[in-house]
């Protein structure tokens, strides 16, 4: 049962997350199975709330006013989806059987290391935000729904490594924080396909932009903008993630340190495609990621020798 676990959760993030696979490959094995299978668990939920598969639709796409009404009509089953993982969630920290592969494997982890249950229940929450179809008027709402869906997987991820101390997992939500950030600047066309927005209410009413027009190629280089906004608004969650390597053990150091340089990369080629960013998926190529492997290695080894800075003030703070 061990074996199939782990190979379902290998699967998962093989084809789920690339990005985040190649990280993995540099943890220690029981840290990436542990890794991989929390990573399968947040997959699967997010799927199940989409009625995708590993994040891809499994029905046709919509033009955004045919998205926000298929979205309405989808979601009181959603809703039902939501209360069936929240009930499986419970049911796993109680120890029952679970028959889902990807619940099975959070069981394991979840309850080998002790994660809180408030951590995936707060994951869940998202996932509710979607449901609801929440509105996001400020930027504060946005780093909200981000703290939600990213940045209490990177403190469920810092848990697996062995961290407690509520620094560094403020580090590990900083870093949560800035990959959805730029997953958000990346993925705007495409949320809209699907009728979702996160930008906030207040940048599209400044730039004049109506929800159900995000698509519309007249506003790109109004987007781009908003783009670079949530790009740059990420790299102060970058720095301070960076600063929490040094608790971290060496190989998970250099696991994280790479994550990072691999989703950061991804934003800073968002920002020079400017306008023409959302003509295809950006990602970093084999030679990318072979770059950021070394220098999240040079990273990881420096994070042994110097002491971080505090973290700023002026950072979203998680909830306690």
């Amino acid at each position: 049962m061990r074996d199939k676990l782990g190979q379902h959760a290998a699967q998962t993030i093989a084809a789920g997350s690339k990005s985040f696979a190649t990280a993995a490959k540099l943890f220690d094995p029981a840290t990436r199975r542990s890794a991989m299978m929390l990573y399968a668990w947040c997959r699967h939920c997010d799927d199940v709330i989409d009625d995708q598969q590993l994040g891809f639709p499994a029905q046709e796409t919509y033009d955004a006013h045919e998205a926000h009404e298929a979205h309405e009509a989808r979601s009181e089953s959603s809703e039902a989806r939501l209360n069936e993982l929240r009930d499986l969630t419970r049911r796993a920290y109680a120890g029952e059987p679970m028959q889902s592969p990807a619940f099975a494997a959070f069981q394991e982890v979840a309850l080998r290391h002790g994660i809180p249950e408030c951590y995936p229940q707060a994951h869940l929450d998202g996932f509710a935000m979607d449901v609801a179809q929440r509105r996001y008027v400020t930027i504060d709402d946005t780093v909200d729904y981000c703290y939600h869906v990213a940045g209490v997987v990177g403190v469920m991820m810092a848990w697996i490594m062995g961290a407690r101390d509520e620094a560094t997992l403020d580090r590990a939500c900083d870093l949560g924080l800035a990959f959805q950030l730029t997953n958000i600047a990346r993925d705007i066309i495409e949320d809209a396909q699907i009728g979702r927005c996160y930008l906030p209410e207040q940048w599209l009413e400044e730039a004049g932009i109506a929800r159900q027009e995000i698509t519309a190629p007249q506003h790109r280089e109004a987007l781009a903008r908003m783009a670079r906004q949530l790009i740059d608004l990420a790299e102060p969650y970058y720095d301070s993630a960076q600063g929490g390597l040094s608790a971290l053990p060496p190989r998970c150091a250099w696991a994280i340190a790479t994550a990072r340089g691999v989703y950061r990369e991804i934003g800073i080629k968002v920002k020079a495609h400017g306008a023409r960013a959302w003509d295809s998926r950006i990602s970093t190529t084999r030679l990318d990621k072979a770059r950021l492997l070394g220098q999240g290695l040079a990273q990881a080894v420096a994070s042994r020798w110097y002491r971080p800075v505090p973290r700023s003030g002026g950072l979203w703070q998680r909830p306690a």
